[in-house]
């Protein structure tokens, strides 16, 4: 099975004869290419073109992070598996602005179902949260009547701000404060949490495109334009709140991240690397707990279910399979 390497320190990646080697002032390291499918970098890393094209032959993809923890992009191999037609029936189903809202209205709502899944298992843990999701979920009931993009993302913006506000009942820890949603820079600790960890599930997400027939540069939520890959941010919408918002509480009602785990620069919060590494591990923890498929009566990781709501998107577009997006048990 392949994993995900993720890299820390400053060194140079390169090809030797049929597999990588990472080399810092620390020593050599190589790292079996079959075994390899995404590798993220969080220090200065040095690169070659001879590199570039090994791992795009291997099709392993490279996702990029700079000193402050911030995503600053992917190298995307050339695609393997892209069909003409699968992105002709993507392209229609954008264009098309009644079928595109299908998609989009579903997305939001399925994420917003997943928001309520998360309330719902803490309000039942005597923590009343009531208020909160009655007025969610009113509000997915009204996203029926909601007629363009532009006012589902609105009604999606309303219902995070809602969301959010609970977390200062959620977190059980008196070091942990969350006023309000910031980014660019976080303006506490838990946005510096919740940036990281939406950034790690943009890219996860990115790599298990991939491994699809769909092109990550058309998504339905998100508008495709300026923006390198929008399909990703799509389907982060669906699976934030039940891997990386769940990380979040976990680590914090837990103690396992502590207020050293932060640096204060630029006038903002960034998460450490020691507090990287803590993340990454409860993350991937995350990403790899087995349920039982409530359709499909067979036992997946929370990882292999982003593929599948990828191919349930696929089939969609190419089959006319109505797309119902996937909403935790917890």
């Amino acid at each position: 099975m392949k994993r995900d390497i993720y890299v820390f320190n400053d060194g140079e990646m390169r090809r030797k004869d049929n597999t990588l080697l990472f080399e810092t002032q620390f020593g050599k390291q190589y790292i079996p290419v079959e075994e390899v499918n995404n590798i993220w970098f969080f220090g200065e890393i040095t690169i070659n073109k001879s590199f570039l094209d090994f791992v795009s032959q291997k099709e392993i993809c490279l996702h990029f992070f700079n000193y402050y923890g911030y995503y600053t992009g992917s190298f995307y191999p050339r695609e393997h598996l892209n069909s003409g037609y699968v992105i002709l029936k993507q392209a229609e189903h954008y264009l098309d602005y009644s079928k595109r809202m299908i998609l989009a209205r579903t997305i939001i709502e399925t994420a917003a179902k997943n928001i309520l899944v998360i309330l719902k298992y803490y309000n039942s843990r005597g923590i009343d949260l009531e208020t909160t999701i009655n007025s969610i979920s009113q509000k997915i009931i009204y996203m029926e009547q909601v007629g363009n993009i532009q006012q589902l993302m609105a009604l999606e913006g309303n219902i995070r701000d809602e969301y959010y506000n609970c977390f200062n009942f959620i977190i059980k820890n008196p070091d942990f404060e969350f006023t309000k949603r910031s980014k660019r820079p976080p303006l506490d600790n838990i946005n510096s949490l919740i940036s990281f960890g939406n950034a790690l599930m943009y890219t996860t997400i990115l790599g298990e495109i991939y491994q699809t027939q769909l092109d990550p540069r058309i998504g339905y939520l998100h508008s495709t334009n300026e923006r390198r890959f929008t399909l990703n941010l799509d389907i982060a919408e669906i699976f934030k709140p039940i891997v990386v918002d769940r990380a979040i509480f976990s680590l914090l009602n837990r103690g396992v991240i502590t207020t050293k785990d932060f640096e204060k620069d630029f006038n903002g919060i960034l998460i450490s690397e020691k507090g990287k590494k803590k993340f990454l591990e409860e993350y991937n923890k995350k990403l790899e707990t087995v349920i039982k498929h409530p359709n499909l009566n067979i036992n997946v990781s929370y990882k292999r279910l982003i593929r599948l709501e990828l191919y349930k998107i696929q089939k969609h577009i190419t089959e006319d399979e109505r797309y119902e997006g996937f909403v935790a048990g917890w």
